[in-house]
Order: structure tokens, then sequence, then C-alpha cells
């Protein structure tokens, strides 16, 4: 299962609506660490596919979201549950930090 790509028009319905916790990445492509962490975020989602979706919303495309949430630093992830945010990280990690964060939240 691949990362899903999460817009402002469609963040109610792919992270606040989900029926699975959501990871949510808010990252750019002129990110040097969100890049580093894209190939950790899709094997997370191959691994953790069945438990938790990994989606992915780009600050400068997608400008709303972000700052209804205080991004204020890349790259930033939120696990959202019931379409609440229950936990925030800001700054790359590694998979196994990443693996170890999300088993622990979602």
């Amino acid at each position: 299962m691949a990362t899903v790509k999460v817009t402002d028009d469609s963040f109610k319905t792919d992270v606040i609506d989900a029926t699975k916790p959501v990871l949510l990445d808010f990252w750019a492509e002129w990110c040097g660490p969100c890049k580093q962490m894209g190939p950790g975020l899709e094997e997370l989602s191959e691994d953790m596919g069945d438990e938790i979706t990994v989606a992915k919303l780009n600050i400068d495309d997608n400008p709303d979201t972000p700052g209804k949430f205080h991004v204020r630093g890349i790259p930033t992830l939120m696990i959202f549950k019931e379409g609440q945010v229950v936990a925030t990280k800001v700054g790359a990690m590694t998979k196994t930090k990443l693996s170890e964060w999300v088993k622990e939240h979602a």
C-alpha cells in the first residue's frame, strides 16, 4: 500500500473521516529532511498498511491545512485517530524510530 496524497480539499475525507489511524506527513519538495524520510514512509506504509494509513500533504500546494494545525517547521508528522491529533513530531526520523512512535500512538 503506497502513501496517500492528501490535499486541502481531500483532508476531511482522507484524514478526519478515516476509519483507521492516519500518519500525516507535512512536507515540501525543497525540504531535504522530508525527502530523506520519503522511502521510510513508503516502507512503513507497506509494513503497517493494515493498521494505519500513511499520508503526505505538500505544504506548498496546500497551505490551508498546515495553518489550521499550526505547522511551523517541516517535516511535521501527526497521528490522527477518530479525527483528532493524538501525537505530533517535528523533524526527520529514521524508519525504526518512526515505526516505534507510530506503534506507541496508533
